[in-house]
């Protein structure tokens, strides 16, 4: 697809606006692409808002397993929100730019959420560890407070990276070509754009995604590995079956976030293609968010029961 960039800049200087690849040129294309994503966007969004209500509903989840859990939908709704919905207006309109401006909003808010997920992934990896391998001290040691902080971390350690990155990245000057090839403003796209000597930014996101990614999905594995030694000796079948189930929820979730994270931020450039880019930052902003409900729910029988329960209770109040 080709644009006119002068229609995007500002006294041809430097360009304000930027226009995203489109999908296909084929407009029934874009059409099915539309309705799949708005379908799984929806999906997301339901299950993870009813997941949380219902977990800040039911005081018997009201534990630190579920405390993270519940953390983790509002973090998934804010990911996908941050990129969808641009996304489904590029899909059907013909006019598909954004502004400077929206861009790094769009870029902040995604890095935020997206690297707030990486460490809540392992805190919850550390709830589990404690609760498996350290039974007697789990209620000292993930105590409501503890629990509070290391929520409180995630959040906080996304918020300044997403800060810290979005400014660094948008203090550069972009004087064209101005089309995004990608669907949304992700940094190594968006870097690609700047004018000049972009090693320093691209070191910066690298080395983000080694203390970010990298480093919580180490710790997630160390974990993992000693609740596997500790779930091996167990002499009840039943508490290893129920440590197991447990477990391989979370386990699936990391696989599917931190797979397709590391290999967009993590390998070389020259090993993948922006057609892989996409594929994957469909995967991880749209799949990924989706199952997680899915996930969570159907393999976690007090989750279901609070489930039915909050929609009962929503049955009872409509039809009061």
């Amino acid at each position: 697809m080709s644009l006119n960039c002068s229609l995007w800049q500002d006294n041809s200087v430097s360009v304000k606006h930027f226009a995203f690849a489109k999908f296909s040129e084929v407009t029934e294309q874009c059409f099915l692409l539309f309705t799949l994503i708005l379908l799984m966007f929806s999906a997301s969004l339901t299950g993870n808002a009813l997941i949380a209500l219902a977990i800040w509903t039911n005081p018997v989840l009201h534990t630190p397993m579920y405390f993270f859990l519940a953390n983790l939908s509002l973090l998934e709704i804010g990911y996908t929100c941050s990129v969808i919905p641009k996304m489904l207006q590029s899909l059907v309109s013909e006019v598909q730019g954004v502004s400077q401006k929206g861009c790094a909003t769009q870029m902040f808010f995604f890095t935020l959420f997206g690297i707030s997920e990486c460490c809540l992934l392992a805190a919850m990896a550390l709830d589990r560890y404690v609760a498996i391998c350290s039974p007697l001290h789990y209620v000292t040691r993930m105590s409501r407070g503890v629990c509070v902080h290391l929520a409180m971390v995630s959040w906080g350690v996304g918020c300044i990276v997403g800060l810290g990155q979005t400014n660094y990245i948008f203090s550069l000057n972009f004087c064209g070509p101005c089309e995004i090839d990608h669907f949304f403003c992700d940094l190594p796209p968006i870097l690609a754009l700047a004018c000049g000597d972009t090693s320093h930014n691209e070191a910066a996101v690298f080395a983000v995604a080694i203390l970010c990614i990298s480093s919580p999905f180490l710790l997630i594995i160390a974990s993992y590995s000693r609740i596997l030694a500790a779930v091996l000796i167990m002499p009840s079948p039943e508490g290893r079956q129920k440590a197991l189930s447990t477990c391989s929820s979370h386990l699936f979730v990391v696989t599917l976030f931190y797979g397709s994270g590391s290999v967009t931020y993590l390998m070389p450039k020259a090993s993948h293609s922006p057609g892989m880019d996409k594929l994957l930052a469909l995967f991880y902003t749209v799949v990924t968010p989706m199952l997680n409900p899915i996930i969570y729910s159907l393999r976690n029988n007090e989750v279901k029961a609070a489930l039915w329960r909050t929609l009962g209770k929503k049955k009872v109040l409509t039809h009061g």
